[in-house]
């Protein structure tokens, strides 16, 4: 069964700088593309970041320059680097992972709360 379990979210000043992380488990078949969503309070899901097999990468206009999105194939963790952190980035983070195996199928992790207040 295929697993994503996020963390690194908390609370932090505007400004400051968290890491989240997600560790993928129960892969089966390969990864196509890996990505980070949000929803804050009262809007849709949208995507924040997101890099395929080749290691391209996307990002919302938003957080261009400001977040970085990596992928630590070894360990199959997906890593969003976050600086300069606004109230505005404050939301629930989702991993997604998008595997094909004869089928494409899409994995969300259970999200992680970013807050950014003072």
């Amino acid at each position: 069964q295929v697993q994503l379990v996020e963390s690194g979210g908390g609370l932090v000043q505007p400004g400051g700088s968290l890491r989240l992380s997600c560790a993928v488990s129960g892969i089966i078949g390969s990864i196509i593309a890996m990505g980070w969503y949000r929803r804050a309070p009262g809007k849709q899901r949208e995507l924040v970041a997101g890099i395929n097999s080749s290691g391209n990468t996307n990002y919302a206009d938003s957080v261009k320059g400001r977040f970085t999105i990596s992928r630590d194939n070894a360990k199959n963790t997906l890593y969003l680097q976050m600086n300069s952190l606004e109230p505005e980035d404050t939301a629930v983070y989702y991993c997604n992972a998008v595997l094909w195996s004869k089928i494409r199928a899409d994995y969300w992790g259970q999200g992680t709360q970013v807050t950014v207040s003072s």
